[in-house]
């Protein structure tokens, strides 16, 4: 097989027109990327097949689309409908004497690698066996009418912890369907909201999947479990709409706390003795805010024979955050003072010494880039030392060494519509602070999902085991766990990692979440968002 030749790809959809913004964004990146080749739209006759729903689902799915769930229009840098190539396919399982279907005898001639299905409808079996590398599609393609989209809102309507998306494979005859990708996603209040959020996160799931069969021409799908998900019955509305006005009046009464300066996430600290691989949270010392106060985020940074603590800090009402530092006194912290504070948000601050100099990585995404600071007369004076990534969206930012490179860990946000730091960690390999040289892992975005991508402290390294902190975020809560992962392989061209360990937010009472961990001198710290 010819591994320069780009992937010739047709798209199956159900209009030659009219399209929805996360597939514009699929023709796009495809049209991008020299490794593809959009080849044709393929027209479906019948998209929807026999699926079904109420017209009183329809009616509640388009008022919440409209007013919940609205977008911004995507516009095409590069895909123009007028100049596409459209294949329609009027009898698509019609038999044709000498190649079997006419949808068979049409990709034959069109020479395809693959197909990405965007309707519930698919190609003929015999069709997708004509397909090297068969006919993808995610499952929230499968739940959908004419008039209506039911995708998440049977997890809604559970109280579900999270999402599930799944890009899978067919590939005819006898043969499962296979799932090539799956991530989860934090649940939220709305199924239409939902529904559009996995579809702008299924984009970039799908991107990477294509970019890895471009470079391996490999497919090797695991078994796929593909429950059959029907329309919500008029008793699942029922419950549905009642528990969407109560988060809706509940979300009312946050508004007005927030115009008012007070309601703000009240976030407190723990601390014990203990390590990443053996820590109790159940024996830690709380360390509580103050109204003036309010700790999240803590870093621990030893220097000359003293803890220090670096955290984000705020006022009940505030707007934003700057960097504050404390000094411990036994497992009391004092405050010193303000260790950095700009005109934007900063939260995050990863302090660590390279060499005779003390650097801080902080979270600065309203800046567009990612940024390191110097200090210039600890704990107090820092100065702007480095940038990298101008003009992204870049939140949790954390640098290690390891293999003798120095590595980048860090939350892209890659939008349209939705803005998100807790669903794609992104890896490059750099020169060290001074971040002159930036080169993007091949697998980016190396993790995709809320429950694990989201950085949540420094990464360790401790009996010849790699551990990162990672966010689990689920239930609709920002930060409701924490991971432990353990990196099993890292270089620039792999990525892998597993959960050894979650810890939720059960190890205390009055507690709501759980989102970060630190440790350094035998001592750790962790923040918890309480349930006020």
């Amino acid at each position: 097989m010819d591994m320069t030749k780009p992937l010739r790809i047709g798209v199956l959809v159900g209009h030659k027109d009219g399209f929805e913004n996360w597939e514009l964004m699929v023709f796009d990146r495809i049209l991008a990327d020299p490794r593809f080749e959009l080849v044709t739209l393929l027209v479906h006759p019948h998209p929807f097949g026999d699926r079904i729903s109420s017209s009183l689902f329809g009616l509640v799915a388009r008022l919440e689309a409209k007013f919940l769930a609205r977008q911004p229009a995507y516009t095409p840098k590069r895909f123009d409908a007028g100049r596409q190539r459209i294949d329609y396919i009027e009898a698509i399982s019609d038999r044709n004497t000498t190649d079997g279907s006419v949808a068979r005898a049409l990709l034959k001639r069109l020479d395809l690698d693959l197909v990405i299905r965007t309707t519930p409808e698919g190609l003929p079996d015999d069709a997708i066996q004509a397909l090297p590398f068969g006919e993808w599609a995610f499952n929230f393609s499968d739940q959908r009418s004419e008039h209506a989209d039911w995708f998440s809102y049977a997890n809604v309507i559970a109280k579900a912890p999270v999402t599930e998306l799944m890009l899978y494979a067919r590939r005819g005859g006898d043969a499962p369907a296979g799932q090539i990708a799956t991530s989860s996603f934090n649940i939220k209040f709305s199924a239409a909201r939902n529904t559009a959020f996995v579809r702008e996160r299924g984009v970039t799931l799908l991107m990477r999947e294509l970019a890895r069969l471009a470079d391996t021409r490999q497919l090797d799908p695991t078994a796929a479990r593909l429950p059959a998900i029907s329309a919500p019955s008029f008793g699942d509305l029922f419950r549905y709409t009642g528990a969407l006005s109560g988060y809706l009046s509940e979300k009312s009464l946050k508004a007005l706390k927030t115009k008012l300066h007070f309601g703000s996430s009240i976030w407190t600290l723990y601390t014990g003795r203990g390590r990443i691989d053996d820590f109790d949270p159940s024996q830690a010392i709380e360390i509580p805010p103050t109204k003036g106060d309010i700790k999240a985020d803590p870093f621990l940074f030893q220097h000359d024979g003293e803890c220090y603590l670096f955290y984000e800090a705020y006022a009940d009402g505030d707007r934003k955050a700057h960097i504050a530092v404390g000094r411990f006194n036994g497992d009391k912290v004092e405050r010193i003072g303000v260790a950095l504070d700009c005109p934007h948000h900063l939260s995050y601050p990863f302090v660590f010494r390279e060499g005779d100099d003390i650097f801080m990585m902080p979270e600065t995404h309203q800046s567009q880039r990612v940024e390191i600071w110097r200090c210039t007369e600890f704990p107090l004076k820092w100065e702007l030392y480095s940038t990298a990534l101008e003009g992204q969206s870049a939140a949790d930012s954390i640098l290690t060494r390891h293999g003798g490179k120095w590595w980048l860990f860090t939350n892209l946000s890659d939008y349209h519509a939705y803005e998100d730091h807790c669903s794609e960690l992104y890896i490059f390999e750099v020169d060290g602070p001074e971040l002159k040289r930036v080169v993007p892992h091949k697998r980016n975005p190396v993790v995709i999902g809320s429950t694990v991508a989201r950085n949540a402290g420094r990464i360790f390294e401790r009996d010849g085991r790699i551990y990162r902190p990672s966010q689990r975020n689920a239930y609709g809560i920002y930060g409701y766990g924490l991971n432990i992962m353990e990196i099993e392989q890292l270089t620039l061209d792999d990525y892998r990692e597993r959960c050894i360990r979650t810890i939720t937010p059960d190890f205390k009472t009055g507690l709501l979440g759980c989102h970060h961990f630190d440790a350094a001198g035998g001592r750790y710290i962790l923040d918890a968002r309480l349930t006020i």
